[in-house]
């Protein structure tokens, strides 16, 4: 092993075995807000948690041992903090991306309920009576959330106190309208099913404009994800071009050092490209 990479190594080692030993309410701290995002995420997708803590730990020991590995066996010092780094945010990324995409699908469901609900209003139905119709009727998973707001409401909370703890719960700024009008519906009287007809076409209407945004940039975005995995093709292809001058960016710490530098711009530039793509209307 190079010198320089058997101290680094060392180096690192006794980095961890310092965070372990002394650092130790950093490490917890560090837990704990790890715990605390993903058991939101995870709570609302319905998953239950109760071995979330355990399941940290054990990811942590692995991300641990990939480290020790990549360093000591593949002479990877550099690259595997880089690796590390990347295993150690893909298991709160996937679970954020789900969570996402939960959260947006329910806000496209939003609007068609807002009609049902309107109509069950004009037609005569009590405000629970047009949730549990809602509850019964919307396809998952805004049915699941209606679900639980009239079921809470059957074992005796206040509806209120249901629609509240919804807004908190879904995050949803559509919901927290809708919930606005029935709170306000209930508080003072009006005319509901007017309301909640005006707040569904003011949400239709910006759905129909995030809908060609994403058409618009449907291109876009494909060639930024094209762009993003172009890299490693070619790395492979040039393994087999030239495998003596590739396997140096694994085994020289210079090479560590520019493969570490393009695999943390290509990563960076692909959810910048995102970001752009997918403007907040």
């Amino acid at each position: 092993m190079d010198p320089l990479l058997l101290f680094c190594s060392i180096a690192g080692g006794l980095c961890l075995a310092g965070i372990a030993y002394c650092g130790g309410g950093a490490y917890n701290d560090f837990t704990d807000f790890v715990h605390r995002d993903l058991d939101d995420r995870l709570r609302s997708l319905r998953a239950q948690t109760p071995k979330l803590r355990r399941w940290i730990h054990t990811w942590l020991a692995l991300v641990a041992a990939v480290f020790v590995s990549l360093s000591f066996v593949m002479d990877g010092v550099v690259l595997a903090l880089v690796v590390c780094m990347l295993l150690s945010a893909g298991p709160w990324y996937v679970v954020r991306r789900i969570s996402e995409g939960r959260r947006q699908k329910i806000e496209d469901q939003l609007a068609d309920a807002m009609v049902m609900f309107s109509s069950a209003v004009r037609a005569g139905l009590s405000l629970p009576q047009c949730l549990e119709m809602l509850a019964m009727e919307c396809p998952k998973p805004i049915k699941q959330e209606f679900g639980q707001i009239i079921g809470e409401y059957k074992l005796g909370k206040p509806l209120e106190r249901t629609l509240t703890e919804a807004k908190d719960r879904l995050r949803s700024e559509n919901f927290v309208l809708f919930a606005a009008a029935l709170l306000a519906s209930r508080e003072s009287g009006g005319r509901l099913n007017e309301t909640v007809e005006r707040i569904s076409k003011s949400v239709m209407e910006v759905q129909r404009l995030e809908r060609k945004v994403v058409s618009e940039t449907a291109q876009a975005r494909k060639s930024a994800l094209y762009m993003a995995m172009a890299p490693p093709f070619i790395l492979v292809a040039y393994y087999f071009m030239d495998p003596q001058a590739t396997q140096l960016l694994f085994i020289k710490f210079a090479g560590q050092i520019i493969l570490s530098i393009s695999l943390i711009l290509n990563v960076v530039a692909y959810f910048w490209a995102v970001r752009i793509l997918n403007p907040d209307i």
